[in-house]
Formats: structure tokens, C-alpha cells, sequence
């Protein structure tokens, strides 16, 4: 039987529901529940209504993109996940103006075929653009929130326009994770001119190393924990590091985990890639209470070994 609420977000032009969608079919690590509801919204005015109607109707609300830093809970989620999946790319001179539903390789690849210069260390990232930015995602020393010249968002009452210094970008950090609320609606990303053979040729050797670390079909949120800058590990413990395992002023967290045994851990399904210390995979019906597991297993180890507090890049639901 087709709920009200999910009757009442269907009349809305620009919104799709879903009712009791599985969580693991949204996700790349393959794991979650059901959601009570999944809406997606296809433009600003939907999207609008969307958000209207479910507080209203007192219904929990999360917001999620791609789904590909994501672990969702086995319970699922009581109340409705929202999608923002406008995703048009439009291209004035050296600025890329995207909308956040655009897969981030899509944009990666119209920014090589155009000659423009900045995104090409991120191809093989996967997910949508409005999920890079939120989480400023990055690769290979460069950051989406170096190119970045304004987010448009959605505050819940009103869209509004924020410049690069207000999103607050710092290594994997942006001013929408410190508000949950605020959805990303699309981005303007400015480029540099170059040339386009020669991008292609740099983001082709990026993508066969990135599909050798994290093959397209593994079930894997990428890499777990976030790396750490070299400048705030304690004095006593920076000199004890091999300067070629430094990179752009970050050790990787895979040094540390390396170093207390994570390589080839496994729970269940749940494993520890036995190449990559920082690479957890859901090798069969793996369960996010497991990774959870895995995840405290891994810091605490850490913690008690070199008094270092690893943290997450990866998103709980």
C-alpha cells in the first residue's frame, strides 16, 4: 500500500519516491537496511518542496549523493533519504557551472576535453559532485576546493550563494559539515587553460593506479581514515618518519595501520586489503556493524601504539 506522504511528495513535478528502498543498493560498500523512503529531487523548487513536506510531516531526513563514502546502517533508516540528482554541466570560459547530482567523473572529463586544468587528479574518484564538495574531496596533492569559486546551497528556508573562503575548505573539511542541513545545489569551479592531451595523458595514468588500489567493482567506501599532516603529530614522534613515506605534508594513516597489523585483517566478510593498510572491502554479505567494529579495532590499535586518534573520512547513516 503507497503511503500518503509518499502520494503527496509524488504530485510535486521534479520528485520521485520510493518506498522501503534498500540502503545497500544506494552505497558502494554494498550494506544498509531499508530506508522508509528514498525521494529524489530534480531541480531547486522540488527540491524545496521535498524538504518542506517532510518536516511537516515530522518525518526523519537525510541527505546522501552517490552513495560511495557512505555506511548505512543494517536497521536502515525510519524516516526519508533525500537526493539532490539535478546534474547539468555548463561551461563559461574557464569556470565549469555544475550541478550537484553530476557524477564527478563527468565533470572530470568535460574539464580534460575542454582544455581546463585542475580536476584532472581526481578522475577515477567516484560519486557526485554535491558529495566531493561536502567532503572536499581530493587526490594526488589537489583538492576540488582549490577550484572552487562559489557554492550555491539550500538552507532549508532559502538558496543562497557562499564564495570559496565561506565554504571553509581545509583537508577534507568544507562548512557543510558543520551543517548537515544545507544542501549543495551546484558549484562553480574555476579552471586554468592547458593542454587537453596532455591532461588526458595525466589522468590516464591516475586512473590505472587508482583502479589497481580500489578495483571498480570493490565494495569499499576508498580509504577509511583520513591521513594526518605532518605538522600535528607530536614533536616526539615526526623525526621517527621515513621521509618518503611523506607526502605533501601528510603521512598516510595506512603507515600507522600498517604498522600494527592491519593488512589482510578479516570479520566475516568484512576484510582489510592485504596491499593496502586503509582499504576496508565488503568481500560478501558484509554488515556495517562489522565495519564499525573493524573501524574501533583499527584506532584503538593506534591510538595505544603511537597515542595518534585516527578519524573517518568515511559517513555514517
Amino acid at each position: 500500500m503507497v503511503l500518503p506522504l509518499a502520494e503527496e511528495i509524488a504530485a510535486v513535478p521534479g520528485l520521485c519516491v520510493s518506498e522501503n528502498v534498500p540502503l545497500r543498493s544506494l552505497t558502494r560498500f554494498g550494506i544498509g537496511g531499508p530506508a522508509r523512503l528514498l525521494v529524489d529531487a530534480s531541480s531547486e523548487q522540488a527540491l524545496a518542496a521535498a524538504v518542506a513536506i517532510l518536516h511537516k510531516a515530522g518525518l526523519p531526513l537525510a541527505l546522501i549523493g552517490g552513495g560511495t563514502n557512505l555506511l548505512a546502517s543494517d536497521d536502515g533508516f525510519p524516516g526519508a533519504v533525500l537526493r539532490y540528482t539535478a546534474n547539468r554541466i555548463d561551461v563559461h570560459g574557464v569556470t565549469l557551472a555544475v550541478q550537484a547530482g553530476a557524477f564527478l567523473q563527468q565533470v572530470v572529463d568535460s574539464s580534460i576535453q575542454r582544455g581546463l586544468k585542475g580536476l584532472e587528479t581526481m578522475t577515477g574518484i567516484p560519486g557526485w559532485v554535491g558529495g566531493a564538495i561536502y567532503g572536499n574531496a581530493g587526490a594526488y596533492g589537489r583538492s576540488i576546493g582549490e577550484s572552487v569559486a562559489w557554492v550555491r546551497f539550500f538552507d532549508g528556508v532559502n538558496f543562497r550563494e557562499i564564495n570559496n573562503i565561506q565554504c571553509e575548505f581545509r583537508y577534507r573539511e568544507s562548512v557543510f559539515k558543520s551543517h548537515k542541513d544545507w544542501i549543495v545545489v551546484a558549484a562553480g569551479l574555476r579552471l586554468n587553460p592547458a593542454d587537453s592531451d596532455e591532461l588526458k595523458s595525466a589522468a590516464g595514468e591516475i586512473l590505472k593506479i587508482r583502479n589497481r588500489k580500489y578495483p571498480p567493482q570493490m565494495r569499499c567506501a576508498g580509504s577509511i581514515f583520513k591521513n594526518l599532516l605532518l605538522s600535528d603529530l607530536p614533536a616526539s614522534l615526526r623525526p621517527t618518519i621515513p621521509k618518503e613515506v611523506i607526502r605533501e605534508g601528510k603521512v598516510p594513516s595506512a603507515y600507522f595501520l600498517e604498522l600494527v597489523g592491519a593488512k589482510g585483517m578479516t570479520a566475516d566478510s568484512i576484510r582489510v586489503a592485504d596491499y593496502h593498510a586503509n582499504l576496508i572491502y565488503n568481500s560478501g554479505a558484509g554488515t556495517a556493524r562489522t565495519v564499525k567494529e573493524m573501524i574501533e579495532t583499527l584506532r584503538l590499535r593506534v591510538q595505544q601504539s603511537y597515542g595518534l586518534v585516527l578519524e573517518e573520512e568515511l559517513q555514517y547513516l
